[in-house]
């Protein structure tokens, strides 16, 4: 029986529909066999100038292969590393190795000047928005929730569109911060859009610094692509982008006055029901 698309490996699917391709689109699919490792980390650009041709003859070669674009097609290579198989124990335990390579990947990428430069931007704004969607949404919920213990008051809403009507509002001095793991996310890269274009600063938090949300934004922290594990939940790039939120919240600390970390603590305290 004939496999469907989806379980054929990503390289065979371009290995297959090559020949069908025209000479330019070929020529892109010859760069992602030879290089595979060196395109998942590249821009629809570089991997135009590595096949001697056009950006729109990059993405057009990628909807003939199948793929939506780019972003999905190096979504999709990321996630092609083959695996060993592993029993229950083994995958139980290699879990927490996986978890910690994940963090090193990710200390090993960020500029730790990019985030403080973030952190001096949330200080400086006159209103913050944060904006992710998908699997991102819950670490910048987090992020927001606990930025209130600093006594920084931020807008963050769960809604795409909601998000996007924030965007919309924002004025120069004020700080549009995203939160995506593949830097492509159609609602996120609107809301940021919006922003840009009220002239409000933007700053991303994400995998892949070379993506529309990265070429959008002022300011870039990139965790590197860690998770090529998992298939739909990009769970191990996530810890990366956690850390980087606790280093930010972290940074911005010393503007919490004694006071309002006092009042927090009994916002805690009050929670807690007696025995």
């Amino acid at each position: 029986m004939a496999l469907s698309r989806p379980e054929i490996g990503v390289l065979t699917r371009v290995r297959t529909a090559a020949p069908t391709l025209g000479p330019s689109e070929r020529r892109v699919a010859t760069v992602v066999l030879d290089r595979p490792d060196e395109v998942t980390g590249w821009s629809t650009a570089e991997l135009a100038a590595a096949a001697e041709t056009s950006t729109a003859t990059v993405i057009r070669a990628c909807q003939s292969l199948g793929f939506r674009g780019f972003q999905h097609l190096r979504l999709e290579l990321a996630r092609a590393t083959p695996l060993a198989a592993r029993d229950r124990e083994d995958a139980v335990a290699s879990t927490f190795d996986d978890a910690v390579e994940a963090i090193r990947l990710a200390q090993e990428s960020v500029d730790l000047e990019r985030v403080e430069a973030l952190a001096r931007s949330i200080r400086a704004a006159g209103r913050v928005v944060l904006v992710s969607n998908g699997f991102s949404g819950p670490p910048l919920q987090d992020f927001a929730m606990r930025l209130s213990t600093r006594g920084r008051s931020v807008e963050a809403p769960v809604d795409a569109l909601a998000q996007q009507f924030a965007a919309h509002t924002l004025a120069p001095g004020d700080l549009c911060l995203a939160l995506s793991y593949s830097g492509a996310n159609v609602q996120t890269l609107r809301a940021c859009a919006a922003a840009s274009n009220r002239g409000a600063e933007v700053a991303v938090i994400t995998s892949y610094a070379r993506s529309p949300i990265g070429r959008l934004a002022d300011l870039v922290v990139a965790t590197g692509p860690a998770g090529e594990r998992h298939d739909i939940d990009p769970f191990f790039a996530r810890l990366g982008h956690t850390v980087v939120l606790h280093a930010l919240h972290a940074a911005l600390a010393p503007d919490a006055l004694e006071a309002d970390i006092a009042e927090m603590r009994h916002v805690i305290a009050d929670a807690l029901a007696d025995d």
